[in-house]
This record gives C-alpha cells, structure tokens and sequence, in this order.
C-alpha cells in the first residue's frame, strides 16, 4: 500500500533550516528537498500500519538505526510536488549479539515516485533489533 508525501513548501525551508544548510538551492519559490527530508517525511507520513516496523513485527523498545543510503533517480523532488510513497521489507538476517543472544537486522527499501509515477528516489534503511539477554523476553 502506498501513501501520499505532499512536499510543503514551508516545510522544506523548517527541514533545511534545521539542518543548517543555508545551500541557495533550499530557498526561493520552488526549492528543492535536502536529501535527508525523505526520512522526516516518512516518519511524519507513513500511516503506523503500513510502517515497516509493523511489517516486521520487531519490538520498538530493542530497535537500533543501522544504516541509511538515499538513491536520487534524477533530480531532487522540490516543493509543491507531492510523492506517492511505498516502504517494503528487503533481506532479514541474523547475527549473534556480542552480550549474547540474536540481534535480527532487516532491509526496509523506500520508493518515491512523483505524480506521473517516476521513482525519483529510493532510500535503503536497515534496522536491527537488538538481542535479548533475559530467558523469557524477546522469544519468537
């Protein structure tokens, strides 16, 4: 399932703002998205249930950021686009943890595509769940 990323206008300038970057290409009428803005927006977005934390089932409180690599297809989405967004589950693996236990890692692949459905970005997340150290807890 997909979900709609209207990129606001006011919202891009707070993003770049909050970043500090006082790049030219963030201002004037129709200024592009810093990069990183595709993660904010997902998180502000993306419907709970179609998250891919609730895709994979993973317990919130034991989640760590692995990895992040956003891919642009073109050029940067600007303000007064909106995306149509969708988050899918890639590899899931598992390691041992260095305190014990399994740590789970899990690719989520991200596409945004623009109004005529052109991927014009994909991000590659990787999220771990942390291992359990405790007998019962964490069991699956």
């Amino acid at each position: 399932m997909s979900y709609a990323f209207p990129l606001d206008y006011s919202k891009v300038r707070e993003f770049a703002r909050a970043v500090k970057t006082d790049h030219p290409a963030h201002t004037g009428t129709e200024p592009v998205i810093p990069p990183t803005m595709l993660t904010s927006g997902r998180m502000i977005w993306e419907p709970a249930e179609q998250s891919g934390f609730a895709k994979l089932g993973f317990d919130r409180r034991r989640i760590l950021h692995g990895e992040e690599e956003y891919l642009f297809h073109g050029p940067l989405p600007r303000a007064g686009q909106t995306l149509t967004v969708e988050t899918r589950i890639g590899e899931t693996f598992e390691k041992p943890g260095k305190r014990g236990g399994v740590m789970t890692f899990a690719k989520m692949i991200t596409e945004f595509r623009d109004e005529t459905g052109r991927l014009v970005a994909t991000q590659n997340s990787t999220i771990i769940e942390t291992a359990t150290t405790g007998s019962s807890e964490g069991s699956k």
